[in-house]
Formats: structure tokens, C-alpha cells, sequence
């Protein structure tokens, strides 16, 4: 086996012993598997890592820009790579880390796009009803109420187990990015949804997983986005709603209605205000539109006389 292979497969087992993520594990091993192949063409055996300079990194990087992959995507792919060379770095496989000298792409600086509450309120009351004939009903108005009662990522909500549920105090003990924990509350039509599925959840035996599939085991991200863009094709023509729309509405319809900046920092797990802080730029613009709809000096308009 070439050294890079036998290096890169090494890399993906200590993060799997570390207990990153599996999405985290896939994505990386994604990247550095394309990494790899890129160096090795028609089967040639690729260079050993020791053998890497910044030119030859550099080559690669370009290739990614002619394939015209986003800026995300690149930032994902270098931050694979810096790890992967970090790691060797660790163990003296490598004597610098070559990938941490090459430049990250700066991504635009772009706001997301929040539904609005009438909009969340269509899809919350939509899903699950009886007349849509959906195997899991309960579970699928149990993932809405949860994406927008508690402003979960995806692969927070996948990774709920039973024992994260306090129905007496309705907190949630949500793992966020780098396995952090969390508490959420959980209250109101959330809580009703959860105690519903619960009633009716169709566990494999000594299955923990809060949400299941159709074979009694734990739901998968994928599984969570399918669904989500199922009833917002079905329920307000909109397929490109996906599972972090709510996330987003969760923040934005929190800010608007008094909430504590620093307090949805703490909801959302938010290691920096920073990142929160972009809701506040959305609330802006979504009243400047308001502002430019409503009032009677906005573009020149005049009231009557």
C-alpha cells in the first residue's frame, strides 16, 4: 500500500477514536481521498508526505479553482489537509506542515435567508398530518417542532438519545460541534410532538437513538433533509428549504422578538458572538424592507393630502 494511502487511512482512525463526528470522518475522508487520487494518476503511486512541497500543494489548490468549487468547499478540503499534515507533523512523519502556509479563500460574506414565522407555522402544522399518508408520522412532526422549537443542527438532532431527555425539567442535552454539550429547553409544541412519537416510536431492540427509520434504528442526517425537503415542496412549493432553515429562522425569530443576543449565542451553541451576531445584520434588512413597503417616505412616496 502506498505510504500516503496507509498515512491517510491512519489519519481517519485516530479521528475516530478522538470521537469526531462521523459527518466530520466522511467529509475528510472525502477530501483527502480526492487529494490522494490527484497524485496519483493513471494508478501511479502517489508521492510519500514527506515528499510534498508548497508547489506541488499548490498545483492542487489551483485544480480546485478550475473545477470552480466555492469557496466553502475549498475551506473544507484545506482544513482537512492542514489536519491530516498536523497530524504527521505529530507523529515526525513530516518536518513542517506544508498546507498550513497555502492561502484560504475568503468567502463572501453573504446573509441567510429566514422564512418567516407564517411560514414555519405552515410547514410545523403540516407535518405529520394524517391525510399525507407518511409511515412515521408523530417522528416527522417531532423533527420540524425540534429543528424550529430548539434551533438544532441536523446532525444535533440525529445524534439525541433518550437519556438526553429531562421531561421533568424539558431540557435537551444536545453535542454540538466538537462534541460540545449543550442544554436546550424544550417547551410548548415541542414537547407535546416528542411525547406523542414517544408514544407510538417503533424501537429495535436495545435501540437508544431518540429518532428511528423504518427499521427501528437511529434516522440519518440525509434522512432528516429528505423529509424536511418533502413537506416544504409539498407544504409551501419550496424545495430548497433544508434542516438549517430553522436554525436560522429559530435565531432570527428570537432576536426580532426581544431576545438576548448572548442568550441565543448560548441556545445555539455558538462559540463566538460574532457568529451569532449575523441574525442582527438579517432583522435589519428584513425591517428596511419592511420600512421600504410600509412607509410613507420611503422612495419618494407622500401620503395624500
Amino acid at each position: 500500500m502506498p505510504e500516503l494511502k496507509r498515512e491517510i487511512e491512519r489519519f481517519l482512525g485516530e479521528l475516530k477514536r478522538r470521537n469526531q463526528s462521523p459527518h466530520t470522518v466522511r467529509n475528510y475522508a472525502a477530501d483527502l481521498r480526492q487529494f490522494r487520487d490527484y497524485f496519483s494518476p493513471l494508478g501511479a503511486t502517489p508521492p510519500a508526505p514527506a515528499e510534498f512541497d508548497l508547489l506541488a500543494l499548490r498545483e492542487w489548490l489551483a485544480d480546485l479553482y478550475r473545477q470552480k468549487l466555492g469557496a466553502v468547499t475549498v475551506r473544507r478540503k484545506l482544513a482537512a489537509l492542514r489536519s491530516f499534515f498536523k497530524f504527521l507533523l505529530r507523529d515526525g512523519g513530516v518536518s513542517v506542515n506544508v498546507a498550513r502556509l497555502l492561502r484560504t479563500p475568503k468567502i463572501p460574506k453573504t446573509l441567510p435567508r429566514v422564512m418567516t414565522e407564517e411560514q414555519a407555522k405552515v410547514l410545523m402544522e403540516g407535518a405529520g398530518r394524517a391525510d399525507l399518508d407518511r409511515p412515521q408520522p408523530e417522528r416527522d412532526r417531532a423533527i420540524f417542532e425540534l429543528l424550529y422549537g430548539c434551533g438544532l443542527r441536523v446532525s444535533e438532532l440525529t445524534g439525541l438519545n433518550l437519556a438526553d431527555i429531562d421531561f421533568t425539567e424539558r431540557w435537551l442535552r444536545v453535542r454540538g460541534k466538537g462534541r460540545k454539550e449543550r442544554q436546550t429547553p424544550f417547551v410548548g409544541q415541542a414537547a407535546a410532538a416528542l411525547e406523542r412519537y414517544l408514544a407510538v416510536r417503533p424501537a429495535a431492540a436495545g435501540e437508544t437513538a431518540l429518532l428511528l427509520n423504518y427499521r427501528g434504528t437511529r434516522l440519518s442526517d440525509r434522512s432528516v433533509r429528505r423529509i424536511v425537503r418533502f413537506y416544504a415542496g409539498l407544504l409551501g412549493g419550496d424545495s430548497s428549504v433544508h434542516p438549517h432553515s430553522f436554525r436560522h429562522a429559530y435565531a432570527t425569530h428570537l432576536l426580532a422578538d426581544g431576545a438576548d443576543l448572548r442568550a441565543i449565542q448560548e441556545l445555539l451553541g455558538h462559540a463566538s458572538l460574532s457568529t451569532t451576531q449575523k441574525y442582527t445584520q438579517v432583522s435589519l434588512t428584513d425591517l428596511m424592507a419592511t420600512y421600504d413597503q410600509a412607509h410613507p417616505r420611503a422612495h419618494g412616496k407622500r401620503r395624500p393630502s
